[in-house]
């Protein structure tokens, strides 16, 4: 076993104990960005001037007027920024713009005494446009040819001449909705001026370093002289990975030009209608079987709306690629994947970060087939899984295989599937006008950033002179319980009690160079880095301790406060240890690093290992559908999941229900509408608040969920034997999805294929059931319920190609 992996006894990790904050966000004491300006002096507060225009040139820009408005200090334009006019890493994000790309985009900013007054302000500027031709739709883009970024493909065998051989060969399309990651606190930064000109940025953002680099370069600063720290998120999802860093150059711009401190903190409207969300997704695909039901090949091209400008998309849309796969062994794949350009906000980061668009995919196409090729559809998935050995598309070999089917083995026991599938089965044979089905659903997510060099992480640990523990480390705390960990990995390292480690806000002069704390890799890669620092320490220390216990270094051991050494009684209390130490002259502070070993990636073939592991689970989900509404309830949920040895229990337990729940909200509520319509409100976002937005609440959980943590999943290689927990489990939701597309198909006769929407609303699920009908009977006519969508004015407008339609092409 590795230092890394090995696990003490008596370890700290492992135990469930509480988020560190917890005490703080029930009472409201916890602080967040915008939490810190009423502490501030002066503040001056931010408001953007939005382009009611999908598209258009600026032709006129009069900010006079704006001064006339009392309490308004400064407006800020692109004559102002000092530096690079850019708020993107791809240098394709005007941060005061000449062309609007988006209904809402901000073509300058007003700066006031208040927040009233900078509204009123922004209200008072006079601006001139020419609207020009917009692309809204994926449709829309893809007919007009309309792509930006690289266009890879991933690629195994010969899977034209695989599918010429196939028994069963069916084609089809797809086209997946995408979601808005609506946390709780929107994107905030309060910008001050130091007495030498050095700028002290406060920010809610998962990549702190990144917002450094940014607000450097649109101010012609060099990074030593910007710092950047984030107190806590009131969550993030992905949104806060990229986004942040524009809205924190305003605020730093204004804070430089004014030499006052700057707030700018969204409202709910402003941030859906300004910040960018998961990718859509339009797949077309042909796939192919053997007599047995095993997949044969797969040709596919994923096209994703990228929106405005690049941002992420790049690296979203590999991760799609290398994910279509999910768990099946496909022995000839073609997969390739193009990012659309449209005018919208420009899509992100999101938790999966494009593996679950990919995921779903294969998922919709064996969901689809399996009743056409007269197999149960969790015994299709079953026989198409991987074994050890067998290698990925993009050639990563699999060596834990088993682990999935034990997962799949514990989901069907524990959830008493066999007795539940002949209840439902009576059921539905006894209920005309409502239908149940339970699926399961596997998931196999790859941990580290697509792109080698975020792999790696820093720490700076701090043991004072009565004990007690200071961590700082380079992931960002935005509710998912990561420095609640990493309090756990330093005690444990250590030695001592949780009690007496306390961790620091995440901050750019404290640990540099930072990744954004994503892609689940926040405590492999952090958590290395901090072990490896309290390692130093302990080591010091040892040699303290052995000259006052009379014993070798190597044999002293620290545990659960008390220092001892093998071979005699006597103990140190740690506190006192650590007071020798001090007045021995022992360094008590140490930088720790970690980087993940054993990667390599080559994205221009897309071939190589570019993942540390995978992070499996097993979904099964029961639901009940009405045949006059499409209403559908979620009746019970069993999830086995792999987490590793895990490091805090109770931590990875609330994480994979979130992930579910919110994985479920994706695929089952969650619609994002825009105006497609000719009109001056083209590209304007129809559901731009939580009234016209539908989230996921208590009335949409399931009476049962159970969680339990795949046991004998120790991981070799990371710290303390523990897996990745923060977005795998989002995909275990896609058990909801092919539970609602089978209880639709049992409204129709046996080997019913039934194709269902993104997300499957209940309008979407009525008219998959009423589908499903027709085929039973061809005179069946549409039953009270929900407004067909051709008659339905907010319907998105849908391109003829884009229809998703799933045709059995020949058949030995």
């Amino acid at each position: 076993m590795s230092r890394l992996s090995e696990r003490p006894a008596a370890a700290v990790v492992g135990q469930a104990v509480r988020h560190e904050s917890a005490a703080l966000h029930v009472t409201g004491r916890a602080l967040y960005t915008d939490d810190l300006h009423p502490r501030t002096k002066d503040v001056l507060h931010a408001w953007p001037v939005q382009a009611p225009h999908a598209r258009a040139r600026v032709t006129g820009l009069r900010v006079r007027p704006a001064y006339a408005v009392p309490g308004v200090v400064r407006v800020l334009t692109a004559e102002d920024v000092p530096g690079i006019n850019d708020a993107g890493v791809k240098h394709d994000e005007p941060l005061f713009p000449s062309e609007v790309c988006f209904h809402g985009h901000a073509v300058c900013w007003v700066l006031g005494e208040s927040l009233e007054a900078a509204r009123r302000g922004a209200v008072a500027v006079e601006v001139d446009y020419e609207p020009l031709p917009s692309i809204i739709t994926l449709a829309e883009a893809i007919a007009a040819e309309s792509f930006q970024g690289a266009q890879p493909t991933v690629q195994r065998g010969d899977a034209e001449a695989a599918l010429a051989r196939s028994s069963h060969v069916f084609h089809g399309e797809l086209e997946l909705a995408g979601q808005e990651h609506f946390y709780l606190e929107t994107h905030a930064a309060l910008a001050t001026v130091e007495d030498d000109g050095r700028l002290f940025v406060q920010s809610s953002t998962q990549h702190p370093t990144e917002t450094q680099e940014i607000v450097a370069h649109v101010l012609g600063l060099r990074n030593h002289e910007v710092t950047v720290q984030c107190l806590r998120m009131g969550g993030g999802f992905g949104g806060k990975e990229m986004q942040p860093h524009g809205y924190a150059a305003v605020a730093a711009l204004g804070a430089t030009l004014t030499g006052r401190p700057v707030r700018l903190r969204l409202n709910r409207t402003q941030d859906l209608t300004m910040s960018g969300k998961r990718h859509g997704f339009h797949a077309r695909w042909r796939v192919g079987f053997d007599d047995a039901g095993l997949l044969q090949a797969l040709e596919a091209t994923l096209t994703s709306d990228g929106g405005w400008s690049l941002d992420l998309s790049e690296p979203v849309l590999a991760r799609a690629l290398c994910h279509v796969d999910n768990n099946y062994w496909i022995p000839d794949v073609r997969v390739t994947g193009r990012v659309a350009r449209t005018h919208k906000t420009s899509q992100t980061a999101f938790r999966g970060f494009g593996g679950p668009q990919g995921m779903l995919v294969i998922e919709d196409i064996l969901g689809r087939c399996a009743p056409l090729l007269g197999i149960e559809p969790h015994e299709l998935r079953r026989r198409n899984f991987y074994e050890d050995g067998q290698t990925t598309p993009y050639g990563q070999v699999i060596t834990q295989a088993e682990r999935v089917q034990r997962a799949w083995d514990q989901v069907a026991e524990d959830g008493d599937l066999a007795r539940r599938r002949a209840e439902i089965a009576e059921f539905n044979a006894t209920h005309e006008h409502l239908k149940r089905s339970v699926a399961v659903t596997p998931v196999k997510f790859g941990i580290s950033f697509n792109l080698t060099a975020f792999n790696q992480a820093g720490a700076l640990v701090h043991v004072y002179k009565d004990g007690s523990v200071l961590v700082n480390h380079g992931g960002t705390e935005m509710g998912q319980g990561l420095h609640t960990k990493m309090l756990q990995v330093a005690a444990t390292t250590l030695g001592v009690l949780p009690e007496i480690v306390r961790l620091a806000p995440t901050r750019t002069d404290k640990v540099p160079n930072t990744s954004a704390t994503a892609a689940s890799s926040g405590a492999d890669l952090n958590g290395g880095a901090v072990k490896d620092a309290c390692e130093q320490i302990r080591e010091r220390l040892a040699h303290v301790a052995a000259q006052r216990l009379g014993v070798p270094a190597p044999d002293v051991r620290f545990s659960g406060g008390v220092v001892s050494g093998l071979g005699t009684e006597h103990t140190l209390p740690w506190a006192d240890l650590v007071h020798s130490a001090y007045f021995a002259r022992t360094q008590l502070f140490a930088a720790g690093y970690y980087r993940t070993e054993g990667l390599h990636w080559n994205s221009t073939v897309m071939r190589g290992s570019p993942f540390k592991y995978f992070a499996h689970g097993v979904a099964a989900t029961e639901v009940e559908v009405d045949g006059f509404t499409g209403a559908h309830r979620t009746l019970r949920v069993d999830i086995v999941h792999d987490v590793g040895d895990s490091l805090s229990p109770l931590v990875d337990v609330g994480q994979i229900e979130g992930a579910y729940v919110q994985g479920a909200g994706w695929l089952t509520l969650e619609d994002l509408r825009w105006d497609t319509g000719d009109g001056e409100h083209r590209g304007r976002l129809a559901t731009a608040s939580a009234s016209t937005y539908k989230l996921p609440s208590f009335s949409e959980m399931p009476p049962v969920l159970n969680v339990t943590l795949l046991e004998r999943a120790h991981e070799e290689g990371a710290v303390y034997g523990s897996k990745a927990v923060g977005e795998p489990p989002l995909m275990l939701a896609f058990a909801v999805r092919e539970a609602l597309r089978q209880a639709c198909a049992a409204f129709g006769p046996e080997g019913t294929s039934v194709d269902l929407a993104s997300p499957a609303t209940p309008e979407a699920v009525y008219w998959a059931l009423q589908e499903a009908r027709a085929g039973h009977d061809p005179e069946v006519e549409a039953g009270p319920g929900p407004t067909p969508p051709e008659a339905d004015p907010a319907a998105p407008t849908r391109h003829p190609e884009s229809e998703s339609a799933l045709q059995h092409l020949s058949e030995a």
